[in-house]
């Protein structure tokens, strides 16, 4: 354990440590692409004049760094300046963000209430020769009472929003993180068939969830040499359950003919991917068969429309025309996809990338978009309940690679 020059004069105990405890951890990424993330970021730095830039997000942390903190009420951050990039955690981690973190590592100590914010002030003023006047920071991840915190420690700075530049670097998807979405959109698979084996009628949800939630966590884990178990998990919901597409799971029974969803969420190093599919338990009425069936057809020709060129409202105008025919655009839960890469349930969301009528951005390549079209019909109406499928699409030079491989539609997926 390296000690930090960070004596608090009153404790005598240290503010600040450097803890080296075991060698860099294994990733997916290579050095390369994680210099090239970097280096990317430098480059909008150098030409906006930004001195540095403090990433205080979970996705933004795990991009630029490859640590995906553990927030649990306390301040984590990734530094970037000229020539560095520093994560500064909490001492409760030990040296487990040391070996994550493509960089250097600082660890702040709890025996003081300001010590994150002196090690932003450590660790930016000693990385810069000059008086630090512009410094970027994410606008959309900060309270009110953070954000006045930072002028504190910073009165002399100019903040700067740097989330956005951000998302839009994220959303272009560099050949290894295609390769782990591909990999991470395999297991969802893997995780449906499970759930599909553990569905029958007298079945609760939660049971049938955790089916799907250990094999996938199996398979991550025979998958990689070395990958942190966290964050995987499955919403499956059965009946009235259905209208939300993230309703939680609960411990209700199945019953026979009912409408089911299901939602297999592998995660691993930060990243995400779904299957989402309609479901079935041993058959459906007529009125679900023709909703499904339809909400199938959307489905089918979003896909279609997914291509580089295309305008992400343009797709939600021309679907929206399909639900209308069938007069059921009133019952459209949301948009139509969305970016995937750094995301999770509970952080990011690359919001340029959005499959809706509000969204402009023009598909190209290395993009990942899902298409999810659903609608609920609401209980007392004939074929209640919430449809949706989801495939997701990766965009190329000339079309878009679907690599979602699990099947959906009423041949497939009424399960007896």
């Amino acid at each position: 354990m390296q000690k930090f020059n960070s004596i608090d004069k009153q404790t005598q105990m240290h503010r600040l440590m450097q803890i080296k405890n075991g060698e860099k951890a294994w990733s997916p990424f290579s050095d390369d692409e994680m210099d090239r993330r970097q280096d990317d970021m430098r480059a909008y730095m150098a030409e906006n004049d930004i001195d540095a830039v403090i990433f205080t997000s979970y996705h933004c942390v795990n991009y630029y760094a490859g640590f995906l903190y553990c927030s649990f009420g306390r301040k984590y951050a990734c530094i970037i300046d000229k020539d560095n990039l520093t994560t500064l955690s909490a001492g409760i981690d030990g040296g487990q963000p040391a070996r994550m973190t493509y960089g250097n590592n600082v660890t702040y100590t709890d025996w003081r209430r300001d010590n994150f914010f002196f090690g932003l002030q450590e660790i930016i003023i000693s990385s810069s020769r000059t008086r630090i006047m512009r410094i970027g920071i994410e606008f959309d991840h900060l309270s009110i009472e953070y954000y006045k915190q930072l002028e504190a420690a910073f009165p002399e700075a100019e903040f700067v929003n740097i989330a956005k530049a951000s998302m839009w670097m994220r959303t272009v998807k560099s050949p290894e993180e295609i390769q782990l979405i591909t990999t991470s959109a395999q297991i969802a698979d893997y995780g449906g068939r499970m759930c599909v084996e553990a569905i029958h009628a007298g079945a609760r949800e939660n049971e049938v969830a955790l089916a799907a939630t250990n094999a996938m966590v199996k398979r991550i884990a025979a998958t990689f040499p070395r990958v942190e178990l966290m964050d995987t998990w499955t919403w499956f919901q059965s009946g009235i359950n259905t209208d939300g597409a993230h309703n939680p799971v609960t411990n209700k029974k199945i019953k026979s003919g009912d409408i089911l969803s299901l939602n297999c969420f592998p995660m691993m190093f930060g990243y995400y991917t779904a299957l989402e599919r309609t479901l079935f338990c041993e058959h459906a009425s007529d009125e679900h068969l023709r909703l499904w069936e339809i909400n199938c057809e959307v489905h089918r020709a979003g896909l279609k429309l997914i291509r580089p060129g295309v305008k992400c409202s343009d797709i939600a105008k021309m679907l929206n025309e399909l639900y209308e025919y069938h007069d059921l655009l009133k019952y459209r839960s949301f948009g139509y996809g969305h970016s995937f890469g750094v995301l999770s349930h509970y952080y990011g969301r690359e919001a340029g990338v959005e499959l809706r009528e509000d969204v402009d951005t023009i598909l190209e390549p290395g993009m990942i978009v899902s298409m999810e079209p659903m609608i609920m019909i609401p209980e007392g109406i004939p074929g209640a309940g919430g449809y949706r499928e989801h495939d997701i699409l990766v965009i190329e030079e000339s079309g878009a690679e679907n690599i979602t491989k699990f099947p959906f539609g009423p041949e497939h997926n009424i399960i007896k």
